[in-house]
């Protein structure tokens, strides 16, 4: 579909057909035999002056500032020829164009010169039409009989009073109109501003929302991988130790499948509900050390290590830092289990006034942390930690077990 073609750059459409309409009736009064002082004048000639004048206002220069001089330039060479040369009645509407024209066109300086143009050259139109009309309506000469000089003036004082009267409303009429153009310009910037403003606030809006979906997308894939990833780990160590004992001791064996039963029921809970289970509270409403424990117990059970902890909790915690200690615990027992073959396993939380520390320590095989560093168990303890304004280091080498340290800020009390 074609969009219609743009004949005009003028900014304000409005104002441009203010323009057509005084243009025509500057036209009229040319066409009319009205009673204003008689000049020799050039109806034709003013009338294309006119026509020039008014197409002018088609395009106004934007850009250049050569090309704004020349347009003003040529603007001031119709007036001047439609005044001196036509002696154009209306002079005064061609004048409050042009300096309406260049408040589009020009700044402060710019304007105050084209404002300045327009008065003298109103002043001078104004000048030469009150002599011929004092020439036209001097009485005859007649000698006194005692001789007098002459007056020298040739405007008499009445029409110097009206001369300057004159002047000065249209100079106020030149700076009333430019106050209102710098009025609505300002409010056509404004608006303008507001809107690009408004299409920026848009674009990061969408930003927001396409990291808001990543950052949600990584938190779910962390949520799966911390409770269905963990119940599967315990779930395949049952099965083993039921493996090993099912000769020797088909009792004991009998009751890890029991528990690996258990644990694939919750497993299959998990995928099943998995983003309504990813929204509830890992810690069905336990406090922190009973979550912790039974983390411990499953460990235990699963590993015949018996981990020790240490827990000073001894002001409260946002709900928030207790999942995000839940899951880092969970994580990090459940890579010792898989990686670490350590023999002690030391577990430590604590408070103070304004942090909460957790610490997580193995005496296993340890790892590099220049081979290791993007497993994506780390990986989602670390930004679980960073997500609520954390830090998170892990100290460990080949050979030395390992450490992970998580610090929490707490909101004050």
């Amino acid at each position: 579909m074609r969009h219609p073609i743009q004949i005009t750059n003028h900014p304000i459409r409005f104002l441009l057909y203010l323009e057509w309409i005084l243009l025509i009736i500057t036209a009229l009064v040319e066409l009319l035999k009205l009673p204003f002082p008689m000049l020799p004048r050039s109806p034709l000639l003013n009338l294309v002056c006119l026509a020039v004048f008014g197409l002018m206002g088609l395009r106004l220069p934007t850009n250049k500032p050569i090309y704004k001089i020349l347009y003003s330039a040529a603007e001031i060479g119709v007036i001047v020829l439609a005044s001196i040369v036509g002696h154009i009645r209306l002079l005064q509407l061609m004048l409050i164009i042009l300096v309406v024209r260049n408040c589009f066109i020009f700044e402060f300086q710019g304007r105050l010169m084209m404002t300045g143009f327009a008065v003298i050259l109103f002043l001078m139109k104004q000048m030469v039409r009150f002599q011929h009309h004092g020439l036209r309506h001097r009485p005859p000469f007649r000698p006194p009989p005692v001789f007098r000089a002459p007056p020298t003036g040739l405007i008499p004082e009445r029409l110097l009073f009206i001369l300057l009267t004159s002047v000065f409303i249209f100079v106020l009429v030149l700076i009333v109109l430019q106050l209102l153009v710098d009025a609505v310009l300002s409010e056509r910037k404004s608006r303008e501003e507001l809107a690009k403003a408004n299409a920026q606030l848009r674009h990061y809006a969408l930003r927001i929302e396409d990291i808001a979906t990543l950052q949600e997308r990584n938190r779910i894939a962390r949520e799966i991988h911390d409770s269905l990833g963990h119940s599967l780990t315990v779930f395949n160590l049952h099965l083993e130790a039921a493996l090993r004992l099912l000769q020797s001791d088909p009792d004991e064996a009998k009751e890890f499948i029991l528990e690996a039963k258990q644990l694939g029921k919750t497993a299959l809970k998990d995928v099943r509900q998995s983003v309504a289970s990813l929204r509830l509270n890992p810690l069905q409403q336990q406090s922190l050390e009973n979550a912790i424990a039974s983390l411990i117990e499953d460990f235990q059970k699963s590993t015949a290590i018996s981990p020790t902890c240490h827990l000073h909790l001894k002001r409260s915690i946002p709900a928030d830092i207790k999942i995000a200690v839940y899951r880092i615990v969970q994580e990090g027992l459940t890579n010792i289990f898989k990686y670490a073959n350590p023999t002690e396993v030391d577990i430590q939380i604590q408070t103070a006034a304004t942090a909460l520390q957790l610490i997580i320590k193995d005496n296993g095989i340890g790892f590099s942390l220049n081979q290791n560093t993007t497993g994506f168990g780390l990986q989602g303890m670390r930004e679980r930690t960073q997500a609520l304004g954390g830090t998170f280091k892990i100290e460990t080498a080949p050979g030395a077990g390992c450490q992970i340290i998580a610090h929490f800020p707490l909101p004050k009390v």
